[in-house]
């Protein structure tokens, strides 16, 4: 008789053993490739660029010198700038007005307030413009807003709507420096608290 076949059943599998989350690993990561360091001083320059930005710079002012400024005189010279004295006028005369009218009985005069609201302007777009602080671009806005209304209340009435038009375009003029950077998207911040502080 013979045996029945009998099936091999391979080398045996070794039993499956799990591993605790908590102890697993990630895989090791790569280290980054070294980034180039800034320039921090003018010793890490090569000698070669100084002198070429050296050269470069001197012949750009030697040419401003010669050429620029006496063209640049000529042309200022010969412009009509009876635009811009009205423009300037067309604003700050309703202003004066409307401080004459309206500071009557106070011990403040109208040239002390005149004076106050051009000092308030020029100092509010300077700090604006160089800090970027809130509180500056607040009062160049508000000096914005009070100057238009008080150009609008003063203004001859067939003119009030072109004068409050040119003291609006003026401020966004002024605007561009007084509010550069500024942005009306919200900022949003990330923090990722899976990975490790690098």
């Amino acid at each position: 008789m013979s045996e029945p076949d009998q099936h091999d059943p391979g080398p045996a599998v070794p039993p499956l053993n799990t591993i605790d989350d908590s102890q697993r690993l990630p895989p090791p990561r790569r280290p980054a490739p070294p980034r180039p360091q800034p320039f921090k001083t003018p010793d890490d320059l090569p000698i070669g660029a100084i002198i070429t930005v050296a050269i470069v710079g001197i012949t750009a002012l030697a040419l401003l010198l010669k050429e620029g400024i006496p063209k640049g005189v000529d042309w200022y010279r010969h412009q009509d700038w009876a635009w811009f004295t009205q423009w300037t006028a067309t604003i700050a005369d309703p202003v004066h007005a409307y401080l004459t009218a309206h500071t009557a009985g106070l011990q403040l005069t109208a040239s002390s307030a005149f004076g106050i609201w051009l000092g308030v302007g020029a100092v509010s777009l300077v700090l604006s413009w160089l800090t970027g602080a809130a509180g500056a671009r607040l009062t160049w806005t508000a000096h914005g807003l009070c100057t238009a209304a008080m150009v609008w209340d003063a203004s001859p009435a067939t003119g009030r709507p072109v004068a409050t038009a040119l003291t609006v375009l003026a401020w966004t003029i002024g605007s561009v420096l007084a509010l550069r950077g500024l942005s009306l998207r919200p900022r949003i911040n990330i923090h990722n608290h899976n990975h490790p502080a690098r």
